[in-house]
């Protein structure tokens, strides 16, 4: 998952600097606005907040629930907010067709499916930390068991 969180922050960082410092999307694409601001750069917001929680996951050597709460939102923050942008993009595809996605990469898309990735991940995650906290305290039950009898 992180890696393709990481790659999530490379993306949408490349496209918000050329943005920034340029004025102009990066690859000839259309640039959307969320909020008045570029899109990409919201789209980094949340590929930031999503690092960040994976790392302290990563150094605190568990994913506790607050983390996994976390990136699951903010991924699914992602899968809405790209999805959306997405639609208008097949919009043109629709109305142009074809050659308007060779002329103008979908990027939008491209971050939609790695924010379906990290969402689905986050929660196949989530369903195997649950089963091991069961595990857990079904252990911790027999132990309780053990010890009344004894």
């Amino acid at each position: 998952m992180f890696g393709f969180i990481l790659a999530g922050l490379l993306f949408s960082g490349y496209l918000s600097s050329v943005k920034l410092f340029s004025d102009v999307c990066a690859f000839g694409a259309s640039c959307p606005y969320f909020l008045g601001y570029p899109a990409c750069y919201t789209g980094f917001i949340v590929y930031l907040v999503l690092t960040i929680a994976t790392v302290v996951a990563l150094v605190q050597k568990r994913l506790s629930n607050f983390f996994l709460v976390l990136i699951t939102g903010a991924s699914l923050f992602g899968v809405l907010f790209s999805g959306k942008l997405t639609l208008n993009e097949m919009a043109v595809l629709f109305s142009d067709g074809f050659v308007a996605f060779v002329k103008t990469l979908p990027l939008c898309s491209i971050g939609f499916i790695f924010f379906i990735v990290i969402f689905i991940l986050s929660l196949v995650i989530g369903k195997r930390e649950d089963k091991e906290i069961q595990g857990e305290e079904n252990i911790s039950d027999d132990n309780n068991e053990i010890s009344k009898t004894e």
